[in-house]
């Protein structure tokens, strides 16, 4: 038998958890993963795990008392395998967080920590934009455009020192880009790269009934462009763009998207959908996205800086974004049959 064939990575995988957490698990990727009981479910996502890695992770859960009740395997591709396990035990979640992001680390694996009812499909998911749904920060790259990079990026590192704040650097930077054209932004919108798993993500999210929004500190002209032509997304909150004459004014249009007003938003949808927060998930990538991921079932820091991992309740960092699906619970054969693809 090959050994790159998914029968293989799976049963070389299944035999290395089996090993390491003495847990009974299927002889093959089943249609869908047994039911979460337990109060707690760590998922460990890996291009390849080995059975060192997790024997080292068995020894780090038990000698914190933990439990490992159940086991499934989620993915086990050539080029991603994802884990979960079942935990009981008195965890204490801030303190298991860290202590799992340190050996996550040591492993050369991702472990992330949830409460076990959180293992579901959300209801509203709430993404920040730039370098989370797009690979740009789209201020930076029309101010390079403009020639005025290196201003904006004072300007950026000022607020980051603490001398300004969100929306005192947003203002400086619009400034800046006084007389940008339309014409020029239709040019570039095309051009920004979406980032990997996005489209998977928000097309799984919509066949699941899940509403998506975008939470964005950017620009609306961007956030509808996506919208419109390559995400499945329902509703769109950023910043709106004033133009004279086919130009920017370089002024800026209250109220401004900041981390508190994300957080706000996130929670008027929910309202207006009538959902509770426990439905709802946000995904993102900074500082200001720290208020809405900490309201929701799941707080997901996506490629994130290393405060916004830190404090973030979830972080996922070497894969794609449609690599949240597997911390609603899903396997890779749900995945395939909710995006119809080939499995």
């Amino acid at each position: 038998m090959d050994a790159n064939s998914p029968t293989s990575q799976y049963a070389s995988l299944a035999a290395h958890c089996a090993s390491a957490f003495a847990l009974p698990v299927a002889r093959a990727l089943p249609e869908k993963p047994a039911a979460v009981t337990a109060p707690w479910c760590l998922t460990v996502l890996a291009g390849d795990i080995e059975a060192a890695q997790l024997e080292q992770l068995a020894a780090f859960v038990n000698a914190d008392q933990w439990s490992p009740v159940a086991l499934d395997i989620l993915a086990a591709r050539a080029d991603c395998k994802v884990v979960r396990i079942q935990l009981e035990g008195d965890i204490a979640f801030a303190a298991a967080r860290m202590a799992l992001l340190d050996l996550g680390q040591s492993l050369g694996v991702e472990l992330v920590l949830q409460a076990g009812e959180t293992q579901r499909a959300p209801k509203l998911a709430c993404f920040d934009m730039d370098s989370t749904l797009i690979q740009a920060e789209v201020i930076d790259e029309l101010a390079k455009i403009a020639g005025v990079g290196d201003q904006v990026e004072e300007i950026t590192l000022s607020a980051m020192r603490g001398e300004l704040d969100f929306q005192q650097s947003f203002r400086k930077r619009m400034g800046l880009l006084k007389g940008f054209t339309e014409a020029s932004l239709a040019e570039i919108a095309p051009r920004i790269p979406i980032m990997p798993g996005a489209q998977r993500l928000l097309l799984a999210l919509r066949a699941l009934g899940c509403k998506s929004a975008i939470l964005s500190g950017g620009f609306t002209y961007f956030a509808n462009y996506l919208r419109d032509n390559h995400l499945a997304v329902d509703f769109v909150h950023a910043n709106q763009l004033e133009f004279d004459g086919g130009a920017l004014t370089g002024n800026v249009i209250d109220p401004i998207v900041d981390g508190a007003r994300k957080a706000l938003l996130l929670q008027e949808i929910a309202q207006a959908l009538d959902l509770s927060l426990d439905q709802v998930i946000a995904v993102g990538d900074g500082a200001n996205d720290l208020p809405m991921l900490s309201l929701g079932a799941l707080g997901i820091a996506f490629h994130a800086k290393p405060k916004v991992r830190a404090e973030a309740p979830q972080a996922i960092d070497g894969f794609g974004l449609d690599a949240a699906l597997y911390l609603f619970g899903l396997n890779d054969r749900e995945i395939a049959a909710l995006l119809d693809e080939r499995t």
